[in-house]
Parts: structure tokens; C-alpha cells; sequence
């Protein structure tokens, strides 16, 4: 199987031209593929496919096999994938996934892809489409207790379940301990991604995040526009907000109006192989 290893913000995927390779068994490769020692070392794999609805599908798994719906910085690279392998010539690309399609626009230099811009949708506050158990019209700064302390949360979708819990400082937390914790309580019946921001100024957020089926991971895309969202709602900052995460930065903006996310950020190729599997 040939393959490209990416990364956006450290967040990183194996990638599978998928129009041209046919692979059995996809979760099992996906767990092979990621484990750091014995396979390329990644947080999952991501299939390139056709679609007859949008320009490219992305067919997205997490290291531990999991299907996923929607990954941020892992679209992104599908848009460098694309346009540098000629796969496209276009500079603004559909993108379907199983949370919908999604819009690219590409930043061109030197006739490579170096940084792309997401319109990520809305996000979805409904506690049973994200879901959460909750008689609550939408949860915003709610109590949970998680071992023996209360910490608050703001729940939504990005196409995917979050959890957003504001600490003081970011570098302090005991993640290892709570994030399966947080992502496997009764509250979330299909798991949640987890992030947990410190708040530096009203333009500028920290993040770490817990992935459902990743643990910690060095980015979330959607994960940074989650927290951002709820940094608006609960009057921390502005619309538009640099989110620092372990592996870089990310730009994103809320327009509250439309109720629609916009990520900008790199895509990079780390390298190419071929692996038996």
C-alpha cells in the first residue's frame, strides 16, 4: 500500500489515495498503519475517495480502528494531498464527509499547497444531536463531576461531540487521568473529544485536547473551533481568535450571526512509503 504521511499542526494521518488503491479490512489497517513502533506512527488513517457528490470524500479512522466523521486538521491535508499530487488543478474544493461537505479554499505558493482555509459549518448545540444525555435546550458552563471534582462544561458538534472545560492553566492538568474519564462518561453516549483551554486574552486561547479514540493528541481542528465557539459564548473572547495548541497555531473565526466556523492553518507532507500490509 502506498501512502503519504501529513500533518497539520502536528495532528497527524496516514493518507491512501483510495482512487487508485482498494484496501480490505480498513480498521485493521488504520490500527496497524498508527502504532508508532511497529507501523508509520500516526493518530489514524485517512482514505482519499471519489465522490458523486463533492470534488473528494474523506474517509477518516482513528488509531484505535474507530470510524470517524470529521477531522479538521486532517481536511485540510486532503486539500494539499489533492492539489500537489494533481489530483486538481482547483483552488477551492468539496469536500464530503460523513458530517457533510465541506468547503477548502487553498493558499497557493510555488505551485504547493501552504495553508487552508475551512468553512467548517455550524455548530450544533442540541444535546441529542451532538449527543449528550441532558433535558437542556443546549449546555453551556454546565457542572460534571469527574472523579471527585466539579468542572464545567460547553457541549457541541463540529460534526463531532465536544466538551470544552476552561482551566486556569493548560500546562497543569492531569490529562492522562481524565481524559478517558471525560471521554467515556455516562453523559456522552457515543464518547466525547475533550478540550481544555486557558484563556490568554480576548484574541488568544491555549488548548490541549483528549481525542475520542486518540487520547492526547497534539491538534484537534475541531476541537479548536469548538473552543473557540464556546469561548464566545461564555464572553471570553472575540470572534476571532489564534487557538495555540502543542503542535502550532490555528486561526478561527465565529461569525455568530450565520452560526458558521471558519479555520485557517498549514498542511504539511512529512513523507512517502509504500507498507505491506
Amino acid at each position: 500500500m502506498k501512502f503519504t504521511k501529513m500533518q497539520g499542526c502536528g495532528n497527524d494521518y496516514v493518507y491512501v489515495d483510495a482512487t487508485k488503491e482498494k484496501i480490505d479490512n480498513i480498521s485493521d489497517v488504520a490500527i496497524q498503519v498508527s502504532n508508532r513502533h511497529f507501523g508509520v506512527g500516526s493518530d489514524g488513517l485517512i482514505l482519499i475517495k471519489s465522490s458523486n457528490k463533492a470534488d473528494f470524500f474523506m474517509d477518516m479512522y482513528n488509531n484505535d480502528g474507530s470510524r470517524g466523521k470529521m477531522c479538521g486538521n486532517g481536511i485540510r491535508c486532503v486539500g494539499k494531498y489533492v492539489y500537489d499530487n494533481g489530483l486538481t488543478d482547483k483552488n477551492q474544493l468539496k469536500i464530503e464527509t460523513l458530517s457533510g461537505i465541506k468547503t477548502l479554499d487553498l493558499t497557493i505558493e510555488n505551485g504547493k499547497v501552504a495553508l487552508v482555509t475551512v468553512d467548517m459549518g455550524s455548530p450544533i448545540f442540541s444535546p441529542k444531536d451532538i449527543p449528550v444525555k441532558s433535558d437542556k435546550e443546549e449546555i453551556i458552563n454546565e457542572p460534571i463531576i469527574i472523579g471527585d471534582k466539579e468542572y464545567r462544561v460547553t457541549c457541541m458538534s463540529m460534526g463531532n461531540p465536544h466538551a470544552v472545560v476552561f482551566v486556569d492553566n493548560t500546562e497543569e492538568i492531569p490529562l492522562t487521568e481524565i481524559g478517558p474519564i471525560f471521554e467515556n462518561h455516562e453523559m456522552f453516549p457515543d464518547r466525547v473529544n475533550t478540550e481544555f483551554v486557558q484563556v490568554i486574552d480576548r484574541n488568544h486561547i491555549k488548548m490541549r485536547v483528549w481525542e475520542r479514540g486518540s487520547g492526547e493528541t497534539l491538534a484537534c481542528g475541531t476541537g479548536a473551533c469548538a473552543s473557540v465557539v464556546a469561548s464566545v459564548l461564555n464572553n471570553h473572547t472575540d470572534h476571532e481568535v489564534r487557538v495555540s495548541l502543542l503542535g502550532g497555531d490555528l486561526y478561527i473565526k465565529y461569525d455568530r450571526e450565520k452560526n458558521l466556523v471558519y479555520m485557517t492553518g498549514d498542511a504539511v507532507t512529512v513523507f512517502t512509503g509504500e507498507i505491506h500490509i
